[in-house]
């Protein structure tokens, strides 16, 4: 409760009030959120709340809000402020009036908070109570406190208010405290031999410290208590590489001692800090299970090419932007890198942010925004920030709906931290603006053959124009590649190379590349065969050459095998961003072998780039090129028959690696395959899942593809497809995008059908991302559609969904009333897989209603059909809800019994929030037994999956292990 103190004037109780400053600066009366006022209100009141009830003087908050250079009017300002605030926390308080919160004390102004108001004044009070804990040998108990106490940090320390205000020391000694807490909480769980239980928290804090040793060597003992050998040993061999790059200097004894335990697998790995045995009260038999893992620190940029050479005059102007000392800077840093397709833009971003990478300690980030992509797919804002946000460990149910609000929470998370981002071939100032960062420290880069005028104008980023190589830096070029003796032997030959390349880096490397390919030709033949190639690529050149030189690629294209040729000019029709061997080898209609032979050959000359093992991608410019030569060589029938068989590929592969991840959706009947244009062989559901990871890119540009060229019932039937791996990994506002998408597809097409599945499915992503207004109306429109066409299937689906809707918004009845619908109807289709699974979800419901018999008889009879089936997802689901139903009816055993079996198949299948979910029903039926420890044991590790998946079910969790009479009635 938050202090209710009361005047002599006013005889009426406050409302209560309550403070966050670990995060955000939130205030809340009565339980509702207050919208604060300006930033510098907002400033001041962050500072009182880091004060925790101790008054601040005037001049330093002169100093905070103003820093050198107040005005003369700064006091009054202050005492307007002050005013705000307190009649913000208390409505009809009267002008000048002192109010009860915001007191005048000792020269300055205090807040008067408690530990039950103030979130800092709470964490710092779990922390005591920890201590005392410790002290007691209760080491366990301590290790929950501290866990609990560091999961009230809800972000950096008073995000949000100006960045000249949170450099004040006040708000940088709460991050060492956070620190230090950090180090407690690893060593009370390494001495209690519970170490998982502080593994995210300590992996995320080594990441945001990554030169702190004491850190480091108790985050490898914990990785290695936790049995994940290979990775404490690969985070010892980093930070030795770190520090000696970063500071020169070798492990100090804490590092290297933990380094030795883990080697010997010493006692120390599990009573390190003290030298202590294990709390007692800890039962012998913890297992900690698997935890997710945490996320690492980005590190996305493109390998720098070991082959660099030049550009010293435009390097040495770039690295000026920095600080010489390697400082943060004290501003926001943006550099925009402009010039011609070809001239090597990203390579020298690239090189450069490989050099300033260590400043940037909390990682760098990269994407390819496809602004000038010869097929179209120019990346939009949202895609570009919702990949950022996943790479910052942003679980997918906390991504925000709409680009502003994702584009804020990006901003958010980069505040007052180091980051280096990489914003490759940007289209305009627009498809760049939401990916900026907002505060100090972290460095923009953005390359774009477009001069980004509204980029410099409006956010004062630094320009810089890139021109072709001159005559001695593309010597120096070619040098690096050839070796010095070939070029002195052949000046002239050299001269002409460099100049029918007009200094383009992308020429000279295909020139280079095929002269290093054959050494014993003499470089004059390589000049008289470039002089030779044909070509024309002037919608791509904005600056005037005497050569041309288009005629490089021409050359090189040619200079191949005719089957490498072809298949150069196919790819070109590929929606990118980039091709794996299978795809290619049904876009050429070849075998798997010979396509994969023709890619190897296309890279050697450096026509197409490798970028990751069996995945290769154009640059733009080669891509051009390629798709003028395929309309000069090829009719538009075989494009189009080219285009079928790929686009077939994929919505085959995607069909088959659909039905693995999710055996009870509905069939999709598919039209006969064009010849060549297999599906992949996918075994089981992990092929699935890695095929439509890897593709996934490819897979959504296809749907878009397919429906701009006339294929729309393709791009429904693929949008269909990808539906369970939308759902699974949390892709919701992608696949609301692909669904709309389809369903526009399916209007075209005037198919009842199709509109029907698109109504379906755009509704059920709309769901998940709580949009119910928009997405019910959309189910109900479905179902109309589906009893028109007489689709019993596509009814009972529809009525599933429903059923999903009421159960979110609490009508356990409504959803148990249509899934029954649903399971009715699949018994009338004769579908078994969705049979099996809606059967489960008819007990599970019969289950929430109190109706445990009738639960039983569904699920075992769901049980039985999806073991037949080999559906093991559904039976991990069908194995809780029996056990669910067994707890509540007294039969503890024969609940341990089910959830263990869904535990071990949720383990398998690497679903970490269905883990959770069971371990916490596990600890449930423990308590329901008298098991408290076991209890705890099993609530532990799910406390650790939840607070790393940032999931809100982890307040449900830490209720519970509290312990006490409130958790026995919450099981």
């Amino acid at each position: 409760m938050a202090r209710n103190a009361s005047s002599k004037e006013d005889k009426l109780p406050l409302e209560p009030l309550q403070f966050a400053v670990l995060g955000p600066v939130r205030v809340w009366r009565a339980g509702t959120e207050l919208t604060l006022g300006r930033p510098q209100e907002r400033a001041l009141l962050a500072l009182l709340l880091v004060r925790a009830g101790q008054p601040v003087a005037v001049s330093e908050i002169v100093d905070v809000l103003w820093g050198r250079r107040p005005p003369h009017s700064a006091v009054n300002v202050i005492r307007r402020h002050v005013g705000s605030l307190r009649r913000l926390l208390e409505p009809g308080l009267p002008t000048r009036a002192a109010g009860h919160w915001l007191i005048r004390d000792a020269g300055g102004y205090r807040l008067a908070t408690d530990s039950a108001s103030l979130d800092l004044l709470h964490f710092r009070g779990l922390r005591e109570e920890a201590r005392q804990a410790a002290a007691d040998r209760s080491l366990a108990r301590a290790v929950e406190l501290l866990t609990e106490a560091l999961s009230v940090w809800r972000g950096p320390v008073a995000s949000g208010i100006p960045t000249e205000v949170r450099e004040h020391a006040a708000f940088g000694s709460l991050d060492r405290e956070r620190l230090a807490t950090v180090q407690e909480a690893a060593d009370a769980a390494l001495r209690a031999g519970i170490p998982a239980a502080v593994l995210p928290e300590l992996q995320q804090a080594a990441a945001d410290n990554p030169l702190d040793e004491p850190l480091l060597a108790r985050l490898i003992l914990a990785l290695a208590a936790t049995r994940r050998l290979p990775e404490a040993l690969s985070t010892y061999q980093t930070a030795c590489a770190r520090l000696a790059d970063e500071l020169g200097i070798d492990p100090g004894p804490e590092l290297r001692h933990a380094h030795w335990a883990v080697l010997h697998d010493a006692p120390s790995t599990a009573e390190w800090s003290t030298g202590t045995h294990p709390d007692p009260d800890v039962p012998a038999s913890y297992l900690p299970g698997p935890q997710p893992a945490s996320v690492p620190t980005p590190a996305q940029l493109p390998h720098d090419l070991p082959t660099f050479t030049g550009r010293r005059a435009e390097l040495d102007e770039v690295l000026a932007l920095l600080p010489s000392d390697g400082k943060p800077a004290d501003t926001v840093v943006i550099s925009a890198i402009g010039g011609m397709a070809g001239i090597g833009k990203t390579t020298l971003a690239v090189h450069w942010a490989h050099q300033v990478a260590d400043r940037f300690p909390d990682g760098q980030l990269y994407v390819n925004l496809r602004g000038f992509d010869p097929s179209g797919t120019v990346m939009s804002p949202g895609e570009a920030v919702r990949g950022f946000l996943d790479a910052l460990g942003v679980p997918p149910e906390r991504i925000p709906h709409g680009v502003d609000a994702q584009a804020a929470l990006y901003r958010s998370l980069l505040a007052g931290r180091r980051f280096l981002v990489l914003l490759d071939n940007a289209r305009d100032t627009d498809q760049v603006r939401p990916l900026l960062a907002g505060t100090p420290g972290c460095l923009t880069l953005v390359t774009s053959r477009n001069q980004l005028s509204g980029l410099v104008a409006a956010h004062g980023a630094h320009s810089l124009a890139l021109r072709p190589l001159d005559a001695e830096q593309a010597r120096a070029f070619l040098g690096r590649r050839l070796g010095a003796g070939r070029l002195v032997a052949e000046p002239e030959a050299v001269a002409e190379i460099t100049a029918l390349c007009a200094g383009l880096p992308l020429a000279l490397a295909c020139a280079a590349a095929r002269a290093a390919a054959h050494p014993h030709f003499p470089l004059s033949a390589i000049a008289a065969q470039l002089r030779e190639a044909h070509g024309s690529l002037d919608a791509f050149t904005r600056i005037d050459t005497s050569a041309n030189v288009s005629a490089v690629f021409s050359w090189s294209s040619t200079s191949v095998s005719s089957g490498a040729a072809r298949l150069f000019r196919l790819l070109a029709l590929h929606p990118g961003p980039d091709f794996s061997v299978p795809a290619t080898a049904a876009l050429a209609e070849l075998p798997v072998r010979d396509a994969r032979l023709l890619l190897a050959e296309l890279s050697g000359v450096h026509l197409i780039n490798e970028h990751a093992p069996g995945r290769y991608a154009f640059h733009d410019l080669l891509r051009a090129h390629a798709a003028e030569l395929v309309h000069t060589h090829h009719t538009e029938a075989e494009r189009r028959a080219a285009v079928d068989r790929l686009f077939e590929h994929y919505l085959r592969t995607a069909h088959a690696a659909g039905l693995l991840l999710a055996p009870h959706a509905d069939p999709m009947p598919l039209g006969p395959a064009p010849t060549g244009a297999d599906a992949e062989p996918l075994i089981d559901d992990r092929q699935a899942l890695a095929w439509l990871t890897a593709d996934y890119p490819v897979l959504l540009a296809v749907i878009d593809a397919a429906a701009n060229s006339g294929r729309n019932e393709l791009a429904c039937l693929l949008a269909w497809c990808l539906e369970p791996f939308f759902d699974r990994r949390g892709h919701w506002h992608d696949w609301a995008a692909a669904q709309r998408t389809a369903l526009d597809a399916a209007l075209r097409l005037a198919d009842p059908a199709m509109e029907a599945h698109g109504l379906r499915g755009l509704a059920r992503a709309e769901g998940r991302l709580g949009l119910f207004d928009r997405c019910r109306p959309r189910l109900d429109r479905a179902l109309e559609l589906f009893t028109e066409l007489g689709d019993g299937i596509g009814r009972a689906g529809t009525h599933r969904s429903l059923g999903w809707v009421c159960d979110q918004q609490d009508d356990l009845a409504g959803a148990l009333r249509h899934n029954q619908l649903a399971l009715d109807l699949f018994r009338a289709g004769g579908h078994q897989a969705a049979q099996a699974s809606v059967l489960n979800s008819v007990g599970w419901y019969h289950a929430l209603l109190g109706q445990y018999r009738r639960a039983l008889n569904r699920c075992f009879q769901a049980l039985a059909m999806l073991q037949d089936l080999g559906d093991r997802y559904g039976q991990a689901s069908t194995w809780d809800s029996i056990a669910y139903a067994y707890h509540h009816l007294g039969c503890h055993p024969h609940a341990l019994f089910g959830y263990r079996n869904a535990l071990a198949l949720y383990q398998d299948l690497g679903a970490p929030y269905m883990e959770a979910g069971t371990l916490t029903r596990i600890g449930d039926t423990h308590l329901a037994m008298g098991n408290d420890d076991d209890a705890r044991t099993a609530w532990q590790p799910a406390l650790t999956i939840l607070t790393a998946l940032g999931h809100p079910d982890v307040d449900q969790v830490r209720a519970r292990l509290r312990g006490g009479d409130e958790q026995r009635r919450l099981a």
